[in-house]
């Protein structure tokens, strides 16, 4: 099993992809927080939904997973969050080491 996963996380607008941005990375439980304007379409208690909202992608280490999981529902306004974690299998030595060092 991979040491470092990309976590994908989407919200409803910039000022909590930023706090949520700000809280994980000074509580080291990210390395890197990249966030991307999306459209989301999903179906949502039984009726057909369209949303813009900012998609986070995270680079973390497994170990961190959980409280940062626990950080992010926090924070987060959506009943459900979209909390994806995704195993990172290869990357760059230098980089994970990075991502490794940056996380608690």
């Amino acid at each position: 099993m991979s040491d470092y996963c990309l976590v994908m996380v989407s919200c409803p607008n910039k000022d909590e992809a930023a706090q949520i941005t700000a809280a994980l990375l000074q509580q080291k439980l990210a390395a890197c927080i990249q966030h991307q304007t999306i459209d989301s379409h999903y179906v949502w208690q039984d009726k057909l939904e369209q949303s813009s909202e900012i998609l986070l992608l995270i680079k973390t280490t497994r170990q961190c997973y959980t409280e940062l999981e626990a950080c992010i529902s926090k924070l987060h306004s959506y009943d459900t969050p979209e909390i994806i974690q995704l195993p990172i299998e290869k990357g760059h030595a230098g980089y994970l080491q990075w991502v490794k060092d940056s996380c608690y």
